[in-house]
């Protein structure tokens, strides 16, 4: 089981000094951070949760996931942003992007838009169904969610009566205040924490994430495992670091002019774990004008989309490529008679074999065509591979926001659209905002 990063592609573009230069500036970074002197220090304690967490409430996840799992036919997991990609992004790179086509648990998201099509057709889904919900909010108001979060208790009390649809719902939040944990307590939910010094991009091995994988049957002790034996091997600060590699690498190409990264996949499994990384690191480096605009492709698929661009358009950006090298069923390709197809020159061999020549003459394509390629290796998919490259990506994230010079984990911009929304929908106390926004729309 090993994460390792795979620079070779980056020659020509990365010089061997520019990467030798670079490192003091890693090491000062891995100081503040290992030090917890930096700013938004009071949220790294993801750093120590492979080693740290709850025992006791890592015991009751198990058993409540066991408990979803034997009297419920369908779990809908309501939040958003970290509070739902972190698990929908294991549960699909572990079980499929048709998980809930090969499982008897369906598992379905809310809460993470203000779509009314979507919300109806996720209640539409649950008819006839036994129905167990897991509403994640620190405080409880976070609109999404909450408007969600009315909507399935009132159908699950309906449905059931308040003492049994007490029994099915289970609330992910602060461990002491807030809107949500007042109700748990008052209706007799059973809670689980999201840790006060633990924000949500970086929340997916806590509660967070790991009712919902472990309810979608997954292993989480191998996940946090995984996870474990990355924070031992990141733990010191060296050259060889592949996590801290990956940290100077991007900050390098930043440097020299590159604005985006665009993380690529040849496993649409990986797909909502692109949407996981960019959240990541959209939300923690991209503040004081500064930071990498992170997108995502998965090939060969968007090859036949996106490859034109990333061939021949502007030289913006760089790619980190992640590299699934084993998967876990192969498909023979067996030679067709007639050959009708042209296709006999691919017989013969795993189909894996396919995809990853696909993988490397892409590769060589683009970087021929003047954009870089990092490779982050990954031996297969399970559990303790996932733990292992949650850990890398977050403690990359971490380093790499303050070589930047930036507070890695605060996220001031998010909070303009917010206030205008409240203003527009008459939120009480935004009523001057308002007045102003409509004479901007011409309303």
């Amino acid at each position: 089981m090993s994460v390792t990063f795979n620079g070779k592609y980056l020659d020509g573009f990365v010089s061997a000094d520019e990467f030798s230069n670079i490192y003091p500036q890693v090491e000062t970074a891995h100081r503040i951070v290992t030090d917890k002197t930096g700013a938004g220090n009071d949220f790294l304690g993801w750093l120590n949760l492979p080693f740290d967490y709850d025992r006791e409430e890592f015991a009751r996840i198990k058993k409540a996931a066991e408990k979803i799992r034997g009297d419920s036919d369908v779990l809908v997991v309501i939040g958003i942003g970290g509070s739902y990609l972190g698990a929908r992004a294991a549960i699909q790179f572990l079980g499929s992007e048709f998980y809930n086509d090969l499982n008897p648990l369906k598992i379905y998201f809310a809460g993470n838009n203000i779509s009314p099509d979507y919300l109806n057709k996720i209640i539409k889904l649950c008819e006839g169904k036994r129905l167990s919900v897991n509403v994640i909010s620190k405080s409880g108001t976070t609109t999404e969610p909450a408007l969600a979060f009315r909507v399935f208790k009132k159908l699950l009390e309906d449905r059931y009566g308040k003492r049994e649809a007490a029994k099915r719902i289970y609330a992910t939040t602060d461990k002491a205040r807030g809107t949500l944990k007042t109700l748990a307590d008052r209706e007799g939910y059973e809670t689980f924490v999201v840790p006060d010094d633990v924000g949500g991009r970086y929340s997916v091995l806590t509660a967070v994430g790991l009712l919902p994988i472990a309810a979608a049957g997954f292993d989480i002790d191998k996940l946090m495992s995984g996870a474990r034996k990355a924070a031992e091997k990141y733990a010191v600060c060296t050259p060889d670091n592949d996590c801290y590699k990956y940290a100077r690498a991007r900050n390098i190409l930043m440097r020299k002019g590159k604005s985006v990264e665009l993380m690529a996949c040849y496993d649409p499994d990986w797909t909502m774990m692109n949407e996981w990384f960019k959240q990541l690191y959209g939300e923690s480096e991209g503040k004081d004008q500064k930071g990498l605009f992170p997108a995502s492709v998965i090939f060969s698929t968007d090859l036949h989309s996106m490859g034109q661009f990333v061939q021949d358009g502007a030289r913006i950006m760089f790619e980190t490529v992640v590299d699934i090298k084993s998967p876990n069923c192969d498909y023979y390709l067996e030679p067709d008679s007639e050959n009708a197809d042209g296709l006999n020159f691919l017989a013969n061999q795993n189909m894996s074999i396919v995809n990853n020549n696909a993988m490397r003459g892409t590769i060589l394509a683009h970087t021929s065509g003047n954009v870089p390629n990092i490779v982050i290796e990954l031996d297969k998919k399970d559990e303790e591979n996932l733990g292992e490259i949650i850990f890398f990506f977050e403690k990359a994230c971490a380093i790499s926001g303050y070589m930047n010079g930036v507070n890695p984990f605060n996220q001031p911009g998010v909070e303009a659209y917010k206030k205008n929304m409240f203003a527009l929908l008459g939120k009480p106390g935004y009523e001057s905002r308002r007045e102003e926004l409509l004479k901007k729309l011409g309303e």
